[in-house]
């Protein structure tokens, strides 16, 4: 089976076709950075965590760019609304330059958490403004700018396919009409889907952050620094674009005009700018849409102030809960949060963390493998063993990175079912772990050195308890009740030992009690 991809230009699927045999070249938009990522932002970075890594497990060298956007940008993607990087700073009475830091600081930290793997080139747009002026002066020279009111703007009108990502129509758009909500800002638009390219003193006369350039001192536009930087570093064509389903209409839709748009005539020839678009559906809440103003902004791991929201760690959630959660759902279906949703993943990834201790504890004692922290990762990589989990697993993900059906693999191999060796079976999930990234065997041996802990604890403290022999006795009478199925006469025993005040509790070692 080949990897196939939605592509929503076109929408519909697609078996993946690299421009460069073996190799693929990606980008994904990343986070403008005047706030904390809130969790709906974070499923776009899990997301395309999930893409690079099945890539590479597919056997693809990659070539993943993010941008980070520390250039003001306006709260409105067309050309509306005020600008959110000069607000916060206002609201933290800092720089925008320190606020800029101090938030993709916070994202990365986040990402961390959630074990995504860093782009191999994180570009922010404060560092490539030459690189959109001269994007911008090859529009010029291909006749698609025009300049009115001080600021310079995209004639969408010169762009024949100017819309095919969102299915739009350009007579609809000149008109003010269409599939999407065109906010006239200014008279200064011949159409009203003409966005900004450049923007000079004329709008925002206090503006923070400014450059020189051919059309005065200023700032660009939103939409140019993805085509700049993504073209910097990936050439005028590349694999897969990648982003949230809010960007179509708008700012996807405008990167591709002005990147095609820059082209000459042998670069056409040679093709679109990107063969590949992908958009992750967002992220629902029960109570409404995710605002920092209605007390319902939710971070990973940030603590907010009780009117402003809250962090999914102060509700007692890992990071990796969360991933969990996001795994369980494809990136292409909206996916609704609650709390009883978190709760039933940290639930489900705890109950499979102590299945993997269960095969490691086996692995060690029956075919002395010897798992520890220290080496699994080479011990278990050596082992060549795969399995139809696997093979499913791998397929899957070549079905358009279907995670919920990699995630159902990766349960069903920690089951230990069947005849499979329990370290080909840690293999096994070893490998499918490379794109799920729970840290399933780490936190496997971890659980088991806590259990055994438990165990040891509870050992010294039977050692002085005068009926230690007698309990001991009833557990092993009840374990063996259970191997002949006799539930009934388990069940007794088990309620005895509670009347008494007493637990048992099961162990990869076995059965052990203490007293409540």
């Amino acid at each position: 089976m080949s990897l196939k991809l939605y592509n929503t230009m076109g929408h519909k699927m697609e078996e993946f076709k690299p421009i460069t045999e073996g190799y693929c070249g990606f980008y994904g938009c990343g986070p403008t950075v005047y706030n904390y990522a809130h969790i709906g932002n974070l499923r776009a970075y899990v997301f395309l965590d999930v893409l690079d890594k099945t890539l590479s497990v597919l056997g693809y060298k990659v070539k993943h760019v993010m941008n980070i956007t520390d250039v003001g940008h306006l709260t409105g993607d067309g050309d509306d609304g005020e600008d959110k990087m000069k607000k916060s700073a206002a609201e933290r009475h800092q720089s925008v330059l320190e606020v800029a830091k101090f938030y993709t600081d916070a994202f990365i930290k986040d990402i961390d958490a959630l074990n995504i793997r860093h782009p191999d080139v994180i570009c922010k747009a404060t560092e490539h403004i030459d690189d959109m002026i001269a994007l911008i002066q090859k529009l010029e020279e291909n006749g698609h700018t025009y300049m009115a009111g001080g600021n310079l703007y995209y004639d969408i009108s010169t762009y024949p396919d100017y819309g095919k990502l969102a299915n739009l129509n350009l007579d609809e758009l000149k008109a003010g009409a269409g599939k999407r909500k065109v906010v006239v800002v200014d008279d200064n638009k011949r159409n009203p889907g003409d966005f900004v390219l450049w923007f000079t003193k004329s709008k925002f006369e206090d503006q923070a952050m400014t450059w020189d350039s051919p059309w005065g001192r200023g700032y660009p536009g939103w939409h140019i620094e993805c085509s700049a930087m993504s073209m910097k570093y990936l050439g005028k064509h590349f694999d897969i674009h990648t982003g949230g389903i809010d960007h179509v209409p708008v700012h996807h839709t405008n990167e591709i005009a002005q990147s095609e748009g820059s082209f000459d005539e042998a670069e056409r020839a040679k093709g679109p700018w990107v063969n590949y678009w992908l958009h992750n559906e967002f992220l629902i809440l029960e109570g409404g849409k995710m605002s920092k103003s209605s007390g319902n902004f939710i971070t990973l791991q940030t603590e907010l102030p009780p009117e402003k929201g809250y962090c999914l760690t102060s509700k007692g959630y890992e990071p990796l809960d969360y991933r969990f959660f996001l795994l369980g759902g494809h990136y292409r279906k909206p996916l609704t949060f609650s709390l009883n949703g978190m709760d039933s993943a940290k639930a489900s990834r705890a109950a499979l963390n102590g299945r993997i201790a269960k095969l490691i504890d086996k692995a060690n004692s029956s075919e002395n493998l010897g798992l520890t922290l220290a080496n699994f990762e080479k011990m278990l990589a050596d082992n060549p063993y795969e399995g139809e989990n696997y093979a499913k697993f791998k397929e899957g993900l070549e079905a358009d990175l279907a995670t919920p059906v990699a995630l159902a693999c990766v349960q069903k191999e920690s089951n230990g079912k069947g005849d499979v060796k329990a370290g080909d079976a840690l293999s096994a999930i070893y490998k499918m772990d490379k794109v799920l990234s729970l840290s399933l065997i780490e936190n496997g041996i971890k659980v088991l050195e806590l259990q055994k802990k438990e165990a040891d604890s509870m050992a010294d403290a039977h050692a002085g308890d005068p009926e230690a022999a007698e309990i001991d006795a009833l557990v092993a009478e009840r374990t063996a009740a259970k191997k002949a199925k006799d539930f009934a006469k388990a069940d007794e025993i088990r309620n005895a030992l509670t009347a008494r005040g007493i637990t048992i509790i099961d162990t990869p070692a076995g059965p052990t009690w203490k007293r409540n």
